[in-house]
Formats: C-alpha cells, structure tokens, sequence
C-alpha cells in the first residue's frame, strides 16, 4: 500500500504528469470531469466555468496526492515542480 505525503499536489506537477497545461487542470477540477481535487474561493466550492474569472478572486485548488495517485498511477513525493 503507498504511502501519500500531506498537502497539494501543485498544480504544475499535475498538469506535466498529465501532458497538459496549468489550466487545462484547473479547469477539469472545476468542471467535475477531472476527478483529482476541488476548488474553493473563500472557503466555498467552486464548480462552474464562469467563476474562473479573475475578478471574483483567487482560487484555492486542492490536488489530492491519493486520488492523483488512482488517476494516473503517479506518486507525489512532495515535488514543487
């Protein structure tokens, strides 16, 4: 059974173990089709497209290390990039 280190998997870590871009991430987690994590904006879900406009303010994303693990195979060893 592996062992998970604590916290985000950074975004960026994500989007190379996935081939993709940053914000092709982003966007999958929002959306629901990328099933690694969530998102919030003070403290509250975010789950529509729309709201990744800057001008609502910063979002918050959360990769879990486990479920980035069960996609994809990858194990995060706590990496920043």
């Amino acid at each position: 059974m592996e062992e998970f280190v604590t916290g985000s998997v950074p975004v960026c870590v994500a989007a190379r173990v996935y081939g993709k871009d940053a914000s092709w991430i982003r966007a999958g987690i929002i959306s629901g089709w990328l099933p690694i994590g969530n998102a919030t904006r003070d403290g509250k879900p975010v789950t529509d497209i729309q709201e990744m406009n800057s001008k609502y303010g910063r979002i918050n994303y959360y990769i879990s290390p486990k479920r980035l693990y069960e996609e994809t195979g990858y194990v995060w060893k706590g990496e920043r990039e």
